[in-house]
């Protein structure tokens, strides 16, 4: 007989493997008059320019990351020790707010261009940033820290007795970093662009006010603009596999590799000096990237902050942060303890069910949020209609829907989107703690609900709280999911900025997203203090 913590966890699977059962069941029954008029109108577009920047943002961030990241481990110059921090502050920046501060300054009728036009006259223009090479620019400034991270990481685990190898065999360095130093990083360089690419792919905000159309955008356009819930959804089993494809890819260009040294590493890569102009050369280089990523969008939004300062009214900003700051904070408790239930499962019990399950909604985070939006609202609206007539029934009387466009799925989509965070967290929490403790702990009469609240849930605090601030960072950021299914009159930090962003209104968008960003450099310091820990 299955334990009862075997069947909460099942369960817990179940549920929250729902969403993205739907989507896949709407296959099953194709609109073949919604497919025909989406190929005949747009979908060869919007296939094209989906695919395009998730091929230009993985590339953009690939070279971006890995070079700063080489640059940092492997030489050493003038301001060194602070960029190998400070070039993780762009992961506090969502990409559509630092997507309309560019617009805001280098648009035509931004300050940019009119100062220079002023200047030199009329005749000169910028190239146009409301293009697909803009989009990939912002997508790239805000996402190269996946990869930087994981290659920083993966440089420094590079015993420098296998580089010195290489040099003794008559290798220039550059030869050895192309031929050795990067396929020994492989892995962790296919993370991290893997993980950029399935932001790229997911993003709503930055290509909606770019005007650059791709399958997410569509998905809110075709289900606000049109009203067609049916195409909305043909589109997100269409997203769903480009999904499910990105993550298929990255399983296969990983493969197998894993590498490890020999021989123990001793003291790593040793960083070589640049001196002269090559020193200042790297420093400007990191300057110049943590300059455009964070310095001067974060800059212009305190330009536009002050000069908004009477920006609506205080009630009116302290109800969006107290809407922002409950849901993210019940999604995080939520997803916390529903993660604890899945993880604590799979230690005590764990079988091929509970593990293929918990792997199974652990791919709610790589999913847009735009695909787990519909995927909630078609169960939602099945047992809404169905409890309305077993109600109206059973009363005699018309009720309203309760479950479509209510907190309760909103809450329901975010927990499905951001599990997979607390889960890897959890997970890597309750591993440091050794079975030991658990056999002590039954050997004193404690069953397996006592041990986890007497033995482990003290000792993972610090587990739990990461996990807890990331999932409340990521709820506040998050954009699409919250535009589909918010009930109606209610508003959050990141529904302001669309909203003020979508009419051009860039100061009054500055204060919410400063207020966003100001939450992303929790988990931002966090990582930086956890990275300065060296392997």
């Amino acid at each position: 007989m299955p334990s009862p913590w075997t069947v909460a966890a099942v369960a817990v699977s179940a549920v929250l493997a729902v969403p993205i059962l739907a989507v896949l069941a709407s296959l099953g029954h194709p609109a073949v008059d919604v497919w025909a008029h989406l190929w005949r109108t747009q979908l060869a577009e919007l296939v094209a320019n989906t695919l395009a920047l998730v091929v230009g943002v993985g590339a953009g961030t690939l070279l971006v990351g890995t070079g700063l990241a080489w640059l940092v481990v492997g030489h050493r110059f003038p301001g060194r020790a602070l960029f190998e921090s400070a070039l993780i502050l762009p992961l506090a920046v969502p990409a559509y707010v630092i997507g309309f501060a560019f617009l805001g300054l280098f648009d035509f009728a931004g300050p940019v261009q009119t100062s220079l036009r002023r200047a030199v006259g009329d005749g000169l223009r910028l190239p146009e940033i409301r293009s697909y090479w803009g989009v990939v620019l912002m997508m790239t400034l805000v996402f190269y820290p996946y990869v930087y991270l994981l290659a920083r990481t993966a440089f420094r685990e590079q015993g420098a007795a296998t580089l010195e190898t290489a040099r003794s065999l008559g290798h220039s360095r550059l030869a050895t970093f192309l031929e050795v130093t990067l396929p020994m990083a492989r892995p962790s360089l296919v993370a991290g662009v893997a993980l950029a690419m399935m932001e790229a792919l997911a993003d709503f905000g930055t290509v909606a006010t770019f005007g650059f159309r791709t399958l997410t955008e569509a998905i809110y356009r075709v289900w606000y603009g049109m009203f067609d819930r049916v195409a909305a959804t043909q589109l997100a089993s269409l997203l769903l596999f480009f999904a499910a494809g990105l993550l298929l890819l990255e399983r296969g260009l990983r493969g197998r590799a894993r590498f490890t040294q020999s021989q123990r590493r001793g003291p790593g890569v040793t960083p070589v000096p640049l001196r002269g102009w090559r020193g200042w050369a790297a420093t400007a280089a990191c300057a110049a990237v943590l300059g455009l990523a964070f310095v001067l969008p974060v800059g212009q939004l305190l330009v536009w902050a002050r000069a908004a300062a009477g920006w609506g009214t205080a009630a009116g900003f302290s109800i969006l942060l107290a809407n922002t700051l409950t849901l993210a904070g019940l999604a995080s408790a939520a997803a916390a303890v529903l993660a604890l239930v899945l993880v604590y499962a799979g230690r005590l019990h764990p079988t091929p069910g509970v593990r293929l399950s918990t792997q199974f909604v652990s791919m709610g985070y790589a999913l847009p949020g735009a695909v787990i939006a519909v995927g909630v609202l078609m169960p939602l609206a099945w047992l809404d209609h169905l409890v309305v007539r077993l109600v109206e029934a059973w009363l005699a009387r018309e009720v309203g829907l309760v479950l479509t466009g209510s907190a309760a799925g909103l809450l329901f989509a975010y927990i499905v989107r951001f599990l997979a965070v607390s889960l890897q967290t959890l997970e890597a929490s309750l591993a440091k703690i050794p079975a030991s403790l658990e056999d002590a702990a039954r050997s004193l009469g404690e069953d397996a609900t006592g041990t986890l609240a007497r033995v482990h849930v003290p000792l993972m605090r610090g587990g739990l709280l990461t996990a807890l601030v990331l999932v409340f960072v990521e709820t506040m950021k998050e954009m699409p999911a919250t535009l589909l299914l918010r009930p109606f009159g209610l508003s959050t930090l990141a529904i302001e900025v669309w909203e003020r962003t979508s009419e051009s209104m860039w100061a009054e968008a500055a204060i919410p997203a400063l207020a966003i960003v100001g939450a992303g450099l929790l988990p931002v310091f966090l990582a930086i203090r956890l990275s300065a820990r060296r392997p």
